[in-house]
């Protein structure tokens, strides 16, 4: 692995369900991440994903990635596009530095409005086990 090297990217369907839960799993009870009606009198077209939902989007991403032995050592995203039920968000990822066991990646995670979410994340590269395949 080197810096320059592309990440695989990674689709998740937006779908209502993963926008409640993950706004219940992390104590979010904001309305306009669980009530069409409140969202909409608040001018958002229909609910939309939280923040923390997100940032677990993203370290289920880096970790898919890089192994079951790669620990997250700092996570730093924006938001931008919300994420609506029945949208669609791919993220995709590069290397941007590879130093002492230590990798940088710059991630972004798009979906038909734009990019949801960009930042930067830094994970360590634990080595295996010897003997380990």
């Amino acid at each position: 692995m080197k810096a320059g090297d592309e990440l695989p990217p990674l689709t998740i369907p937006i779908t209502r369900t993963l926008i409640v839960a993950g706004a219940v799993a992390s104590r979010d009870y904001q309305d306009v991440h669980h009530d069409t009606e409140l969202a909409k009198e608040k001018g958002s077209p229909d609910i939309f994903m939280n923040i923390l939902t997100t940032n677990g989007l993203v370290g289920r991403y880096i970790t898919d990635c890089f192994g079951e032995r790669a620990v997250i050592r700092k996570v730093a995203i924006r938001l931008g596009a919300p994420n609506y039920p029945g949208d669609t968000m791919v993220l995709s990822g590069t290397v941007t530095s590879v130093e002492g066991g230590i990798a940088g990646v710059r991630v972004v995670g798009a979906n038909s409005i734009g990019d949801h979410v960009t930042g930067s994340v830094t994970v360590s590269l634990a080595p295996s086990p010897e003997g380990a395949v």
